[in-house]
């Protein structure tokens, strides 16, 4: 007998408002922390380690959330979900009594460990509780809370860091969780089927050791470590071992945590595809534009986060919008429109120029926006109407990795990209060379006080070199872009798929 999930016995807009505010707190972590940043190291300094509070969560979040999707499958969503919170919780309590920033990087740990759960158990849960017709209208709903989170948590870090303390960008999570946690376990009520479950405890060890050598490949290639050192070499074949013998693992478990005949489906495989490769746009655009906006176009950071936020803007309306027309067009033509959308803004952002100003930036942000909404909408939903209760969980997981995998390669492709192309242009132009290579040229181009020390000659020569290894960055968006598009022209459109 097939796991259920009886709706006639579930409250439905309880459960949905408790889903939401659980995907809310997930998801408005990384703008909250990121605008209390410079505050925190104030207190407690370690500059040196400040990308590793953001790369600790989300390292931790990848390699757990694959291990979650399956275990929601064996015991039911609401277990597993409520475990994710509560220690998601814990780790925002101890998070905001660190007192050395090692101390916050590994409660940042146990927050990224707890949010595995989060996201992908709270949008299996609608899928299960939703028909097919109600679930692309409510997925678009929920794509909407990442908008929304884009918008407030900048605001919300920047009081709450000013006028109460840092701290509280982590104990706000508390009554958001609490409230999350009784939603779901008074409102919910699942059934899952009874039986004897077989977990592969070896898999998961093998994927997590190969994910977390992939990561720190990324995280510190180029940057702690060469390309070409004996570290990179060593983690890369890591990696490469362990993927190999996870993937014979799965082929050979009866119960596996990715069932590798998912992806013998044609949907799969593509909609995987597109969301990795889309991923990668997402952190391109993310990571690089304020950067354009206010070392090259001299912009604030107001500005800066506005042309961030179009897309922020333009994501839930696409979301919205491609919830109500799947039903009536298909899932193909909604994801090839996004894929079009994605194009159009890669190629504002290849065009881009100081001269055209943040309305430019902001409208290729938008594009990119809208692209993200009507795309990952459609996947989700397309995804988990094609598959049955018992794999629905470790479905959706798949596909939510493959968007943080894309997101981390995206950083350090993208980055890489942008490192090599600053250093060629100062090469070829010569002058102070020496000088250009030790110092960081954004950091300067985006202090007041040190860009007025430079001389107008060196200050124009780094300007120029970081429009260039911008450009070059939008060029591989771009291309990037097309690669989506070309997978999304292969994804079918399963009509029949109303699970």
């Amino acid at each position: 007998m097939r796991a259920v999930t009886l709706n006639k016995r579930t409250n439905r807009p309880l459960v949905l408002a408790a889903i939401i505010m659980s995907m809310f707190m997930s998801a408005i972590e990384g703008t909250i922390v990121a605008t209390a940043m410079p505050g925190i190291v104030a207190e407690l300094g370690g500059f040196s380690l400040y990308s590793w509070v953001f790369s600790a969560y989300l390292v931790m979040q990848a390699v757990t959330i694959l291990i979650y999707g399956k275990l929601s499958d064996l015991f039911g969503r609401k277990p597993i979900f409520v475990f994710g919170v509560v220690t998601f919780l814990i780790g925002s309590i101890l998070c905001g009594f660190a007192s050395t920033m090692v101390m916050l990087i590994i409660f940042r740990l146990i927050q990224g460990f707890g949010a595995g759960a989060v996201t992908p158990i709270a949008t299996t849960i609608v899928g299960d509780i939703y028909s097919l017709e109600e679930r692309a209208k409510v997925q678009g709903y929920l794509s909407s809370v990442w908008g929304v989170s884009a918008i407030l948590g900048p605001l919300l870090g920047g009081i709450l860091v000013q006028y109460v303390n840092w701290s509280w960008i982590f104990w706000i999570n508390i009554p958001i969780g609490i409230f999350s946690i009784i939603g779901v376990v008074f409102f919910l009520h699942e059934h899952p089927e009874k039986k004897q479950p077989k977990i592969d405890y070896a898999g998961a060890t093998y994927l997590l050791i190969a994910v977390l050598a992939i990561m720190l490949v990324l995280i510190q290639g180029g940057v702690a470590w060469a390309w070409s050192s004996i570290e990179i070499i060593t983690l890369g074949a890591i990696a490469v071992t362990f993927f190999a013998i996870f993937m014979y693992q799965e082929s050979r478990f009866e119960e596996p945590m990715m069932p590798l005949e998912l992806w013998r489906q044609p949907l799969m495989v593509f909609a995987n595809v597109a969301t990795l490769t889309s991923g990668m746009i997402l952190m391109g655009v993310s990571s690089f534009l304020p950067t354009f906006v206010q070392g090259v176009m001299g912009q604030t950071p107001i500005i800066a986060g506005f042309t961030l936020t179009t897309m922020s803007i333009g994501w839930p309306i696409a979301s919205t919008i491609a919830g109500r027309a799947m039903l009536k067009v298909g899932f193909r033509p909604i994801a090839i429109i996004g894929g079009i959308a994605l194009v159009i803004g890669s190629i504002f952002f290849v065009f881009l120029t100081p001269a055209l100003g943040p309305i430019w930036a902001g409208l290729a942000s938008f594009f990119i926006g809208v692209g993200m909404g009507l795309t990952s909408t459609t996947f989700i939903v397309a995804i988990q109407s094609s598959v049955e209760w018992k794999r629905r969980g470790v479905a959706t997981a798949n596909n939510m990795f493959m968007r943080m995998l894309g997101s981390a390669i995206g950083a350090a492709l993208l980055g890489g990209i942008l490192n090599s192309q600053m250093k060629r242009y100062f090469n070829q132009h010569g002058e102070s060379v020496a000088r250009l290579e030790s110092v960081d040229v954004v950091e300067v181009l985006l202090n007041e006080t040190e860009k007025q020390s430079l001389s107008e000659k060196t200050l124009y020569l780094l300007q120029d070199g970081l429009i260039f290894g911008l450009h070059s960055v939008y060029w591989g968006l771009l291309i990037i872009a097309l690669i989506t598009l070309l997978s999304i022209l292969f994804f079918p459109n399963p009509h029949d798929s109303k699970k």
